[in-house]
């Protein structure tokens, strides 16, 4: 094998395991279940900042 065509599998390996643990990173994101936002005593008024 050639250097170019090693080089094109390792990328395309690299690539394919990113893409799987971004999946898997979705997905435990997601299985924790629906996201509340924060209360309204925690927020910052912008008029306070400046």
């Amino acid at each position: 094998m050639d250097r170019s065509k090693i080089i094109a599998i390792v990328t395309g390996a690299i690539a394919i395991a990113l893409s799987v643990a971004y999946l898997l990173i979705v997905q435990i994101l997601d299985f924790r279940g629906m996201m509340a936002p924060a209360p309204m005593g925690v927020v910052i008024p912008m008029s306070l900042l400046g």
